[in-house]
This record gives structure tokens, C-alpha cells and sequence, in this order.
């Protein structure tokens, strides 16, 4: 039985300025690529049987720079944020004091943001697991997308509500895997640096 190796895209300006980065399809920037970079040879030690990646330029760059040919999912693609959408925690929290995402959600946006309920992006995740898990009878598969979709897609794994993300902190450009032990599925590393590998 593989592992499910989950890559956090690399660093864009955005996720530095901790601005919400849902749907807004921002490049990596010159730190970014480095550290996709610095994947490679931690992925290349492993038998990496299929990798898919969020359609999001981002994460699509982080999969190539790591050396992985990754097909596009779109279930893959980060929390749809809405009227919070390139906002800070922060600067929500000065209209809404107490704000917090895992527990209050997101307002409605544009066209381009309608918006996503947690709900949404655990049954987004779900549907992502019930795809890969099947393929991991045949080796490690990989994931490549973004904090807030792979925090919910763990919980998921772990069979936890998707709430359950708010404990996993993830950084830009870590290396994660999800295993099993004794047939119960574990998380077996977490949001290992590139330099560290697992």
C-alpha cells in the first residue's frame, strides 16, 4: 500500500502577504520556485505511481518544478473564499471581530467567487479520496494543491469531520504524507520543509 503525498504549492505573493488566495490565479515567486524546486528529490526517492495538481497555475508550476507529470483535478482547487477573496484575516476580522474561517465561513463574492461552505470543500475531498485511494494499491500517489483544500482533504482521510483541518497547519512548499497503520489511516509526516525531506 502507497502513501498520498501532499505538496503545498510554493510561495506566491499572496500567501507571503497571508492574503485569502482562493480562486485568483497568482504565479509563484522567485522563492516559490526555488522551493518547488527543492521537492525534487525527495519526490524522486519515492515510487510515485500518478500525481494530479489543482488546475491553478501555482500549484501546476509546483508539480513541474518537483519534477512530477501531474493530470489536473479540479476538485483539487483551493477553498473558494468569496467577498474574502484576497483579503487578510486580519483586515475581515476589522469588520467582523472574532472572525474565523473554520468556524464562520465566507460572505458571497463575484461571479468569479460565489464563495464555497466548508461542506463544499470536504465533499470536494472527498470525492478526490475516493478517486486515489484505489490507486494506492499500486504505490505512493501525489497531490499537489493548497493549504485550506489539503487540511480538509487530511481530515477526510483521517475520518474526521472537515473542521478537522483547522488543527493541520500546512506552509507553502511542504511535503506531507497520509498512510495507514495497521489499517487505520495516519498521518505518517507533516509539513516537512524541502531542505528536510522526509
Amino acid at each position: 500500500m502507497g502513501e498520498l503525498i501532499l505538496l503545498r504549492h510554493g510561495e506566491t505573493e499572496w500567501s507571503r502577504d497571508r492574503r485569502h488566495t482562493g480562486r485568483t490565479d497568482l504565479p509563484l515567486t522567485p522563492a516559490g520556485e526555488a522551493a518547488a524546486r527543492a521537492l525534487a528529490p525527495a519526490l524522486a526517492r519515492r515510487a510515485v505511481r500518478a500525481a494530479f495538481t489543482s488546475p491553478a497555475q501555482r500549484a501546476v508550476r509546483t508539480a513541474d518544478l518537483a519534477g512530477l507529470q501531474a493530470k489536473p483535478d479540479p476538485d483539487l482547487a483551493e477553498w473558494d473564499y468569496g467577498g474574502y477573496e484576497g483579503r487578510t484575516t486580519a483586515h475581515i476580522q476589522a469588520g467582523r471581530p472574532g472572525w474565523y474561517l473554520w468556524r464562520d465561513g465566507v460572505i458571497p463574492g463575484d461571479a468569479a467567487h460565489p464563495g464555497e461552505t466548508i461542506a463544499q470543500v470536504g465533499a470536494r475531498a472527498d470525492a478526490v479520496l475516493g478517486r486515489v485511494g484505489p490507486l494506492l494499491a499500486g504505490g505512493d500517489v501525489a497531490l499537489v494543491a493548497h493549504a485550506h483544500l489539503l487540511r480538509v482533504l487530511t481530515a477526510r482521510w483521517l475520518r474526521l469531520r472537515p473542521v478537522g483541518g483547522r488543527l493541520f497547519r500546512l506552509d507553502t512548499g511542504t511535503l506531507s504524507t497520509l498512510g495507514s497503520e495497521h489499517g487505520e489511516p495516519v498521518i505518517t509526516s507533516w509539513n516537512v520543509p524541502p531542505a528536510a525531506g522526509p
